[in-house]
């Protein structure tokens, strides 16, 4: 399911996704041409040619991980079309100078949106190739001024039963909260995505704005994002407050470091038959080692 497509998929389909809309076609789509006619083309962040080849628009949105709407791959899918992305707002709040709720349609235009393909590994041994559109998230942090106590970023997903079925069950902590320390946060490769292919995040992929942290596993990167909270000390998240043996506040993609119940050397991406070795931070080794530098990433996992 990655450029080699499924059977039922038409090759005219495919090719459409992957020759997908440029940036200008996407800002039309999201909020209106006018406010962006001086926006310039994308820019490629991941260059390809590296044997990453990009996961297919339909896999992409049909097997996923979000427990708001059901536990399995495909429930989200099935399940997603309660939830309104709009209206929609983002609070930002605590060790700023300059907190403030923003409304999503003025992030959109504040924030233009570039392509950035990147890797997206799953904990459970499967990856995807994603072209997301985003922006770094450290551009939204600079705007509201962290003070000197900042060290933290604390995210929160919506919570609201009726819209996210999934949150009747126990499954976990609702509301789902993940976080970063803020050096992380503020590193560019770590974006607020509202689309993919060049076309607005669809409810099960997390919109309309979620978190991608690449180097990381995938359940760091949380989806459809009410609050950013910047705070002092480390936040408890909600895997890491479940299973802290299994899923450690950094998450760092690290072979070395097996899950409790699987090993992590071997990962499928999806729509391949056969597994490949797992890359230490997911690949991303060259831009983001230096963050970890003199912590030990098995007792820090």
């Amino acid at each position: 399911m990655l450029i080699k497509k499924p059977n039922d998929i038409s090759s005219s389909e495919i090719t459409d996704e992957v020759s997908y809309h440029s940036r200008r076609k996407f800002i039309e789509t999201v909020a209106g041409a006018a406010a962006y006619a001086a926006v310039g083309p994308l820019v490629p962040w991941f260059q390809r040619g590296q044997g990453d080849e990009l996961t297919s628009y339909d896999a992409i949105t049909t097997y996923n991980n979000f427990y708001e709407f059901g536990t399995g791959k495909d429930d989200p899918a099935r399940n997603a079309g309660s939830l309104r992305t709009r209206p929609w707002t983002l609070t930002v709040e605590g060790e700023v100078h300059k907190p403030g709720v923003l409304d999503m349609d003025d992030i959109l235009k504040q924030y233009p949106a570039e392509e950035r393909v990147y890797r997206l590994r799953c904990v459970e041994a499967w990856s995807m190739v994603i072209p997301w559109l985003g922006f770094p998230l450290a551009n939204l942090l600079q705007a509201v001024e962290p003070t000197s106590k900042a060290r933290f970023v604390e995210f929160t997903t919506l919570h609201d039963p009726t819209q996210m079925p999934g949150q009747k069950r126990n499954v976990l902590p609702w509301p789902y909260v993940e976080g970063l320390r803020l050096d992380e946060a503020m590193h560019p490769l770590t974006i607020l995505s509202v689309g993919l292919y060049g076309k607005m995040l669809l409810n099960q992929n997390g919109a309309p704005i979620r978190l991608v942290v690449p180097w990381k596993y995938g359940f760091k990167s949380i989806k459809s994002i009410v609050r950013i909270r910047l705070v002092e000390n480390q936040p408890a998240t909600a895997w890491n407050s479940v299973a802290p043996r299994e899923y450690g506040f950094y998450s760092n993609v690290n072979p070395e470091v097996n899950h409790p119940r699987w090993s992590q050397r071997k990962e499928r991406r999806i729509g391949k038959l056969f597994k490949q070795d797992t890359l230490m931070f997911n690949g991303y080794g060259d831009q983001v080692a230096q963050l970890y530098s003199g912590m030990d990433l098995k007792r820090n996992f």
